[in-house]
C-alpha cells in the first residue's frame, strides 16, 4: 500500500504507478456506494512482494493525499510478507478469513463484518486462511504505502 515520497524502495514506486490510474475524483459531498463484486471496480495489481493474484481497487479518494478507502484481495490460503504502514488502518472483512501478526502483539482473526485498527507503522505479516478470497476494506488516514520488511514472521 502506498506512499509517494519518492522513496529508495522500488516497491513504493510500484505501488504508487499502479495506483495513479484508479484513483477516483469524488468529492466530499457525493454518495458513493461499492460492493466487492461490482463490476465497475477498477482492480489494479498489488506490488512484487505481496502474493500473485492479489489486487487492490480504490472505492474513495486518492491514494497519493489523506484519507483514502480501498478494497485489497487476496487469493484463497495466501501469506502477506512482514511490512509496515506510515498509516494507521481501519479495517473491515468483507470476505473470507483473515489473520493478521502484529509483532509482539496477539494474533488477530477476522471473518467477514470484524473491524480492526492497525496502528500506523506497526510491522505485520497477514494470512487469507479460507479457501475463497479474503476481501478487506482499509481506510488510510495518510497516503497509502507498504513497506516491506524483508523479515519473516
Amino acid at each position: 500500500m502506498f506512499k509517494f515520497k519518492i522513496p529508495t524502495n522500488h516497491a513504493l514506486v510500484a505501488i504508487a504507478l499502479l495506483l495513479m490510474p484508479m484513483a477516483l475524483t469524488w468529492s466530499a459531498d457525493k454518495v458513493v456506494t461499492w460492493t466487492a463484486d461490482d463490476p465497475a471496480l477498477q482492480w489494479g495489481a498489488c506490488p512484487d512482494f505481496l502474493p500473485e493474484g492479489c489486487a487492490l481497487a480504490v472505492l474513495q479518494g486518492d491514494p497519493t493525499k489523506l484519507n483514502a478507502d480501498v478494497f485489497f484481495r487476496l487469493p484463497g490460503n495466501s501469506t502477506v510478507a512482514h511490512h509496515w504502514h506510515t498509516s494507521a488502518e481501519r479495517m473491515v472483512l468483507v470476505q473470507g478469513e483473515f489473520h493478521v501478526f502484529y509483532d509482539d502483539h496477539d494474533p488477530v482473526v477476522m471473518r467477514a463484518g470484524t473491524y480492526a485498527y492497525g496502528p500506523a507503522r506497526l510491522p505485520h505479516s497477514a494470512e487469507c486462511r479460507s479457501s475463497e478470497p479474503c476481501v478487506l476494506f482499509i481506510a488510510f488516514e495518510e497516503p497509502v504505502d507498504a513497506i516491506p520488511t524483508g523479515h519473516e514472521h
